[in-house]
């Protein structure tokens, strides 16, 4: 009588070479630290979505800016008052004593509002790339276990010279199992690279617009 073979994850994994392990391992990690990665980005960007929405309307109900800027002070929390401020800042360092400003004050206002996006930016998109590099590679780290697996299952047929399908399909289907779990990580992960990546650039892109406008109401002041 012969006893059933055990085709369960677990059983496969555990009949697996070592060095299918390590593979299998490895994807199970990657796939972990996507989801992290998507988890926290969602919760990154509702937040800078719900704080940009929340400046926006303190910006344009009519208070005066600098009342504005003292009230958020020097120390703001959310990015859309750090780009505000970063311009506030440097408005203020460009007057003179006499009250009249230093020249080029424009350019250097919008400068320094350059370099806050773009350190938002970067804070946006931090976390993006293992996305990028876990959907790029996971299905060929997947494939490589895969491959070593019925490479070490065709050896095992060989050796035993036997190709009753009983004999070759465990081999196969713990090889095979890398591949799956090669695509359970790359695919949730160049989904969400995608969404994730345009929701960064739309955020940052609102971020840009409100620069501009700022920019522009600073510089109709000094044109005044």
């Amino acid at each position: 009588m012969e006893v059933a073979t055990d085709y369960t994850m677990w059983a496969l994994f555990a009949r697996a070479t070592i060095l299918v392990k390590l593979v299998m391992i490895l994807l199970v990690i990657a796939s972990v630290w996507c989801w992290a990665v998507i988890v926290d980005k969602i919760i990154q960007y509702r937040k800078a979505r719900a704080e940009a929405d929340a400046f926006d309307r303190a910006f344009w109900s009519g208070e005066p800016l600098d009342a504005l800027f003292d009230e958020i002070g020097t120390k703001p929390k959310g990015q859309s008052q750090r780009i505000f401020v970063a311009g506030m800042m440097e408005w203020r360092r460009s007057h003179r004593q006499d009250g009249e400003m230093i020249a080029n004050a424009a350019a250097r206002i919008d400068r320094s509002m350059d370099v806050a996006i773009a350190k938002e930016a970067g804070d946006l998109s931090r976390g993006l790339p293992v996305l990028a590099t876990v959907g790029s590679t996971a299905p060929f780290v997947g494939l490589f276990g895969t491959v070593w697996g019925i490479m070490n299952s065709f050896i095992e047929i060989a050796e035993q010279q036997n190709t009753n399908l009983a004999v070759v399909a465990p081999g196969i289907s713990e090889a095979l199992l890398a591949t799956g779990l090669g695509l359970l990580a790359a695919i949730p992960a160049v989904i969400f690279y995608n969404k994730l990546s345009a929701d960064c650039d739309r955020i940052v892109a609102g971020y840009e617009a409100f620069a501009d406008e700022f920019g522009t109401i600073l510089s109709r002041q000094l044109d005044s």
